[in-house]
């Protein structure tokens, strides 16, 4: 009983997936502050980002391009549907829904868009320019890496 006890305290200092977790509630705290006034929340603002750079794509690539189960994604595209920012449609294939960023959805993008930046400048501002440029570097190997697995 010691011994978990002695573990189960260390998942606060040791635990990636805890300290990682910790440190993206942090973030997106600080992100939906700054993206409050455009009516985004910075997970909105990530999929409308995504949906602008991917234009059409499947629910099921757009969960693989950002990592994310098919469930989760399609339960937080269904706010931005309602609101008129993406169309959801059925592919050539009835099986298949692609989503699609709507004009709506582009304008508020592009409201957002400059809040973000603000936000952005925050996060390097409070972490330096070569932390956060480390940081994004150990970010993306550490998604490369561990994908393959």
């Amino acid at each position: 009983m010691q011994d978990q006890t002695q573990l189960i305290k260390t998942v606060a200092s040791d635990c990636t997936c805890f300290n990682l977790r910790k440190a993206s509630r942090v973030i997106t705290q600080l992100f939906d502050q700054v993206l409050q006034p455009s009516g985004i929340l910075a997970n909105q603002f990530t999929l409308l980002a995504a949906l602008s750079v991917a234009e059409s794509v499947s629910i099921t690539h757009l969960a693989q391009e950002l990592v994310m189960d098919r469930t989760t994604l399609t339960r937080n595209l269904k706010p931005l549907e309602r609101e008129g920012l993406i169309r959801i449609e059925p592919g050539q294939d009835q099986r298949v829904r692609i989503v699609s960023l709507t004009q709506k959805g582009q304008a508020a993008l592009a409201k957002a868009l400059p809040l973000w930046q603000q936000a952005q400048a925050k996060v390097i501002e409070k972490l330096g320019q070569d932390r956060w440029q480390t940081l994004l570097s150990h970010l993306s190997d550490t998604v490369s890496l561990l994908r393959e697995s």
